[in-house]
Protein backbone atom coordinates (compact mmCIF):
# COMPACT_ATOMS: atom_id res chain seq x y z
CA UNK A 1 0.00 0.00 0.00
CA UNK A 2 1.12 3.30 -0.39
CA UNK A 3 0.78 4.60 2.93
CA UNK A 4 1.30 8.45 2.14
CA UNK A 5 -1.57 8.21 -0.77
CA UNK A 6 -3.77 6.05 1.80
CA UNK A 7 -3.49 8.60 4.78
CA UNK A 8 -4.10 11.87 2.35
CA UNK A 9 -7.31 9.92 1.38
CA UNK A 10 -8.47 9.30 4.60
CA UNK A 11 -7.71 12.95 5.90
CA UNK A 12 -9.61 14.36 2.76
CA UNK A 13 -12.46 11.86 3.99
CA UNK A 14 -12.11 12.88 8.13
CA UNK A 15 -12.08 16.24 7.25
CA UNK A 16 -15.14 16.03 4.72
CA UNK A 17 -17.10 14.05 7.30
CA UNK A 18 -16.80 16.40 9.87
CA UNK A 19 -19.76 17.65 11.93
CA UNK A 20 -20.80 21.58 11.98
CA UNK A 21 -23.75 22.03 14.27
CA UNK A 22 -26.52 24.25 13.03
CA UNK A 23 -29.01 26.08 15.64
CA UNK A 24 -32.61 25.81 14.93
CA UNK A 25 -33.97 29.12 13.49
CA UNK A 26 -34.97 31.61 16.20
CA UNK A 27 -37.82 31.22 18.22
CA UNK A 28 -38.01 27.49 17.14
CA UNK A 29 -37.43 25.32 20.39
CA UNK A 30 -34.84 23.11 19.29
CA UNK A 31 -31.28 21.09 19.86
CA UNK A 32 -30.93 22.30 16.24
CA UNK A 33 -28.95 19.92 13.22
CA UNK A 34 -26.31 18.88 12.62
CA UNK A 35 -24.11 19.06 8.84
CA UNK A 36 -20.98 17.34 7.07
CA UNK A 37 -18.76 19.93 5.71
CA UNK A 38 -19.06 18.76 2.34
CA UNK A 39 -22.28 16.68 1.32
CA UNK A 40 -23.04 13.85 0.43
CA UNK A 41 -22.90 13.11 -2.90
CA UNK A 42 -19.32 14.28 -2.84
CA UNK A 43 -18.39 11.95 0.59
CA UNK A 44 -20.27 9.56 -1.15
CA UNK A 45 -17.64 9.41 -4.32
CA UNK A 46 -14.40 9.64 -1.45
CA UNK A 47 -16.31 6.65 0.14
CA UNK A 48 -15.53 4.62 -2.68
CA UNK A 49 -12.05 4.78 -2.49
CA UNK A 50 -11.81 4.99 1.05
CA UNK A 51 -13.40 1.80 1.99
CA UNK A 52 -11.10 -0.07 -0.37
CA UNK A 53 -8.48 1.06 1.84
CA UNK A 54 -10.09 0.29 4.99
CA UNK A 55 -10.73 -2.93 4.05
CA UNK A 56 -6.36 -3.23 4.24
CA UNK A 57 -6.18 -1.40 7.28
CA UNK A 58 -9.11 -2.18 10.06
CA UNK A 59 -10.33 -5.54 10.41
CA UNK A 60 -13.78 -5.59 10.44
CA UNK A 61 -14.43 -1.79 10.41
CA UNK A 62 -17.70 -2.39 8.73
CA UNK A 63 -18.83 -4.22 12.20
CA UNK A 64 -17.65 -0.78 14.38
CA UNK A 65 -20.85 0.07 16.93
CA UNK A 66 -21.65 3.77 15.95
CA UNK A 67 -25.71 3.85 17.02
CA UNK A 68 -25.29 6.86 19.05
CA UNK A 69 -23.36 8.68 16.29
CA UNK A 70 -25.52 11.83 14.44
CA UNK A 71 -24.14 10.96 11.00
CA UNK A 72 -24.68 8.26 7.99
CA UNK A 73 -21.26 8.42 7.49
CA UNK A 74 -20.18 7.63 10.92
CA UNK A 75 -18.87 4.18 10.90
CA UNK A 76 -16.73 5.29 8.17
CA UNK A 77 -15.31 8.51 9.57
CA UNK A 78 -14.90 6.74 12.65
CA UNK A 79 -12.89 3.77 10.67
CA UNK A 80 -10.94 6.06 8.62
CA UNK A 81 -9.41 7.62 12.11
CA UNK A 82 -9.04 4.15 12.98
CA UNK A 83 -7.38 2.84 9.52
CA UNK A 84 -5.19 6.44 9.43
CA UNK A 85 -3.49 5.54 12.63
CA UNK A 86 -3.15 2.05 11.67
CA UNK A 87 -1.18 3.21 8.51
CA UNK A 88 0.86 5.65 9.64
CA UNK A 89 2.17 4.30 12.95
CA UNK A 90 2.56 0.82 11.53
CA UNK A 91 5.92 0.43 11.07
CA UNK A 92 6.38 1.99 14.85
CA UNK A 93 3.91 -0.77 15.86
CA UNK A 94 5.44 -3.70 14.87
CA UNK A 95 8.81 -2.62 16.02
CA UNK A 96 7.42 -2.32 19.74
CA UNK A 97 5.28 -5.33 19.04
CA UNK A 98 8.13 -7.52 18.52
CA UNK A 99 6.46 -8.33 14.82
CA UNK A 100 8.40 -6.56 12.85
CA UNK A 101 9.42 -9.19 10.07
CA UNK A 102 9.06 -8.60 6.31
CA UNK A 103 6.20 -9.06 4.96
CA UNK A 104 5.09 -10.50 0.98
CA UNK A 105 3.03 -8.62 -1.10
CA UNK A 106 0.55 -10.74 -3.53
CA UNK A 107 0.47 -7.83 -5.44
CA UNK A 108 4.59 -8.01 -6.09
CA UNK A 109 4.51 -11.40 -6.95
CA UNK A 110 5.42 -12.28 -10.62
CA UNK A 111 2.36 -10.75 -12.66
CA UNK A 112 1.51 -14.00 -14.80
CA UNK A 113 0.79 -15.28 -10.94
CA UNK A 114 -1.07 -12.29 -9.69
CA UNK A 115 -2.80 -11.85 -13.19
CA UNK A 116 -4.35 -15.30 -12.96
CA UNK A 117 -5.12 -14.76 -9.21
CA UNK A 118 -6.40 -11.04 -8.83
CA UNK A 119 -10.10 -11.16 -9.26
CA UNK A 120 -10.85 -14.67 -7.51
CA UNK A 121 -8.58 -13.20 -4.41
CA UNK A 122 -9.98 -9.92 -3.95
CA UNK A 123 -13.62 -11.63 -3.42
CA UNK A 124 -12.51 -14.50 -0.59
CA UNK A 125 -12.02 -17.20 -3.20
CA UNK A 126 -8.52 -18.31 -2.07
CA UNK A 127 -8.83 -21.75 -3.12
CA UNK A 128 -9.92 -20.68 -7.00
CA UNK A 129 -7.01 -17.84 -7.29
CA UNK A 130 -4.51 -20.19 -6.53
CA UNK A 131 -5.87 -22.81 -9.28
CA UNK A 132 -6.48 -19.20 -11.43
CA UNK A 133 -2.98 -18.26 -11.07
CA UNK A 134 -1.95 -22.06 -12.06
CA UNK A 135 -3.99 -21.84 -14.79
CA UNK A 136 -2.61 -18.88 -16.08
CA UNK A 137 1.13 -19.40 -15.56
CA UNK A 138 0.46 -23.05 -17.57
CA UNK A 139 -0.64 -21.01 -20.21
CA UNK A 140 2.10 -18.56 -20.32
CA UNK A 141 4.92 -21.06 -20.66
CA UNK A 142 3.04 -22.92 -23.30
CA UNK A 143 3.01 -19.79 -24.93
CA UNK A 144 6.95 -19.04 -24.76
CA UNK A 145 8.13 -22.59 -26.03
CA UNK A 146 4.84 -22.94 -28.62
CA UNK A 147 3.12 -25.91 -27.59
CA UNK A 148 -0.39 -26.92 -27.10
CA UNK A 149 0.22 -30.53 -27.06
CA UNK A 150 1.06 -31.15 -23.12
CA UNK A 151 0.73 -29.46 -19.76
CA UNK A 152 1.38 -28.83 -16.53
CA UNK A 153 3.83 -31.58 -15.51
CA UNK A 154 4.61 -33.20 -18.49
CA UNK A 155 5.07 -29.42 -20.11
CA UNK A 156 7.45 -28.05 -17.76
CA UNK A 157 9.67 -31.56 -17.57
CA UNK A 158 10.08 -30.98 -21.52
CA UNK A 159 11.07 -27.60 -21.40
CA UNK A 160 13.75 -27.98 -18.67
CA UNK A 161 15.04 -31.33 -19.88
CA UNK A 162 18.65 -31.50 -20.53
CA UNK A 163 17.88 -33.44 -23.24
CA UNK A 164 18.68 -31.40 -26.61
CA UNK A 165 15.62 -29.54 -28.10
CA UNK A 166 14.25 -31.27 -31.47
CA UNK A 167 11.65 -30.15 -33.83
CA UNK A 168 8.32 -29.26 -32.20
CA UNK A 169 10.07 -29.68 -28.69
CA UNK A 170 11.17 -25.56 -27.37
CA UNK A 171 13.54 -26.22 -24.52
CA UNK A 172 13.89 -23.40 -21.70
CA UNK A 173 17.46 -22.98 -20.40
CA UNK A 174 17.53 -20.56 -17.04
CA UNK A 175 21.67 -20.53 -18.18
CA UNK A 176 23.83 -20.91 -21.02
CA UNK A 177 23.74 -24.44 -21.84
CA UNK A 178 27.02 -25.96 -20.93
CA UNK A 179 28.42 -29.39 -19.58
CA UNK A 180 28.78 -28.12 -15.82
CA UNK A 181 27.05 -29.58 -13.31
CA UNK A 182 25.99 -25.66 -11.72
CA UNK A 183 24.13 -25.59 -14.96
CA UNK A 184 22.94 -29.36 -14.75
CA UNK A 185 21.24 -28.67 -10.98
CA UNK A 186 19.81 -25.51 -12.00
CA UNK A 187 17.43 -27.19 -14.72
CA UNK A 188 17.23 -30.60 -12.80
CA UNK A 189 15.93 -28.15 -10.08
CA UNK A 190 13.30 -26.38 -12.38
CA UNK A 191 11.49 -29.52 -13.05
CA UNK A 192 11.64 -30.99 -9.90
CA UNK A 193 10.16 -28.25 -7.99
CA UNK A 194 7.41 -27.72 -11.15
CA UNK A 195 6.88 -31.13 -10.86
CA UNK A 196 6.39 -30.42 -6.58
CA UNK A 197 4.32 -27.24 -7.48
CA UNK A 198 1.68 -29.47 -9.56
CA UNK A 199 1.96 -32.48 -7.24
CA UNK A 200 1.52 -30.96 -4.38
CA UNK A 201 -0.47 -28.13 -5.10
CA UNK A 202 -2.36 -28.22 -8.19
CA UNK A 203 -4.01 -31.69 -7.70
CA UNK A 204 -4.61 -31.56 -4.16
CA UNK A 205 -7.27 -28.71 -5.14
CA UNK A 206 -8.49 -29.93 -8.15
CA UNK A 207 -9.39 -33.23 -6.38
CA UNK A 208 -11.04 -31.66 -3.51
CA UNK A 209 -13.19 -28.84 -4.70
CA UNK A 210 -14.90 -28.35 -1.43
CA UNK A 211 -12.19 -27.54 0.71
CA UNK A 212 -10.99 -23.72 1.19
CA UNK A 213 -7.41 -22.34 1.88
CA UNK A 214 -6.71 -19.64 4.17
CA UNK A 215 -5.36 -16.31 2.86
CA UNK A 216 -2.19 -16.94 4.31
CA UNK A 217 -1.88 -21.01 3.33
CA UNK A 218 -2.94 -19.58 -0.14
CA UNK A 219 -0.32 -16.78 -0.72
CA UNK A 220 1.84 -19.01 0.37
CA UNK A 221 0.62 -21.21 -2.51
CA UNK A 222 0.96 -18.32 -4.75
CA UNK A 223 4.73 -17.40 -4.06
CA UNK A 224 5.93 -21.05 -5.03
CA UNK A 225 4.06 -20.33 -8.06
CA UNK A 226 5.81 -17.06 -8.62
CA UNK A 227 8.97 -18.64 -7.87
CA UNK A 228 8.49 -20.92 -10.99
CA UNK A 229 7.05 -18.59 -13.01
CA UNK A 230 10.15 -16.16 -12.64
CA UNK A 231 11.87 -19.23 -13.82
CA UNK A 232 10.24 -19.53 -16.62
CA UNK A 233 9.75 -16.21 -17.95
CA UNK A 234 13.74 -15.83 -17.54
CA UNK A 235 14.83 -18.56 -19.04
CA UNK A 236 15.95 -18.30 -22.78
CA UNK A 237 14.20 -20.50 -25.36
CA UNK A 238 16.41 -22.95 -27.12
CA UNK A 239 14.97 -24.60 -30.52
CA UNK A 240 16.17 -27.38 -33.04
CA UNK A 241 18.22 -25.81 -35.75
Amino acid sequence: MNAEWAITELDRFIEATSLTHVPPPSGVVSAGTYRTQQPDVEIAKMAHVVEQILDRSVVGWTALDVSLRRSRWARHREAAIRGREAIAREDEIRENLGENAPELSAARLHPWVWGGAKSLWQSGHYREAVEGAIKKLNAETQNKVGRRDVSETDLFKQAFTLDAPTAGKTRLRRIRPEASDTYKSIQRGAMTFAEGVFAGIRNPLSHEADQELSEQEALEYLAALSVLARWVDASDVETSS
